[in-house]
């Protein structure tokens, strides 16, 4: 059994339908890249994984709890969505120590971990209000506040949006020791060589329905692609062609 396990998830909102029938498993300790054009429904299926919405039909796990039991499954997983939903008159520091003590991190822990965690984004301005951030500072804030109490699972979506080579090239590396520690990492990402070289498997999302799951080398093999962007072209591409001609 995967550490997410999803069966016929779906999400409608009114007539349109966001995610259909999504059949998941993501193993644990893996990286997971999760891709699709703008409006594929990538944003409302991590929605329905962290409990931040409750679908229409099927049914998914996150770290064995069900998603619909949002208080339960919130000391399991973290989260960074594309928009970081921050307090802006609070420091940075105290917005990550008011989500480790939210997520029942030990004292001794939060005093370690959060300027550990700080030091190595080289988030300088850690005491100012997030109010004066760039969108960077901001991204780096809210990938920190995810991880910061070493979840079972985390939720990251354009991780490394509005950052700087240096501070991309870190996120990079926290991946990877997020992996090697055992913590599974759902990223979605535009992009594609960051997938390419970091996820296990990818799975490939359009019209709310899964497309295609492999490895990347294999997913591009597989489409005789010369690499990841190829292969989602072309299956982004038969999709729409194949939903035109329903």
């Amino acid at each position: 059994m995967g550490v997410i396990e999803t069966s016929g998830l779906t999400k409608r909102y009114g007539e349109t339908t966001a995610v259909r029938g999504l059949d998941l498993t993501v193993e644990r300790g893996t990286i997971y890249g999760f891709l699709g054009p703008n409006g594929a429904g990538k944003t409302t299926t991590m929605r329905l994984l962290t409990g931040l919405t409750r679908p229409t039909e099927g049914s998914a796990t996150v770290a064995g709890v069900d998603v619909r039991d949002r208080d339960e499954l919130g000391a399991h997983i973290g989260y960074a969505p594309d928009t970081p939903p921050l307090y802006e008159k609070l420091t940075a520091r105290e917005q990550v120590a008011a989500m480790a003590d939210l997520r029942g991190l030990d004292p001794g822990d939060k005093r370690e971990r959060i300027p550990a965690l700080f030091d190595r984004f080289e988030l300088d301005a850690a005491d100012d209000r997030i109010e004066s951030y760039s969108r960077g500072m901001k991204q780096k804030t809210s990938v920190v506040q995810a991880v910061v109490h070493e979840p079972e699972v985390v939720f990251l979506d354009e991780p490394t949006g509005g950052l700087d080579p240096n501070a991309a090239r870190t996120m990079k590396e926290l991946l990877v020791e997020l992996r090697e520690g055992g913590t599974t990492v759902f990223l979605s990402t535009h992009i594609l060589p960051v997938v390419e070289e970091l996820a296990d498997t990818v799975g490939l999302l359009s019209d709310g329905r899964l497309l295609a799951e492999d490895d990347p080398a294999a997913l591009t093999d597989r489409l005789a692609g010369d690499s990841l962007e190829d292969a989602f072209v072309e299956l982004t591409t038969e999709s729409v062609t194949a939903d035109a001609t329903d």
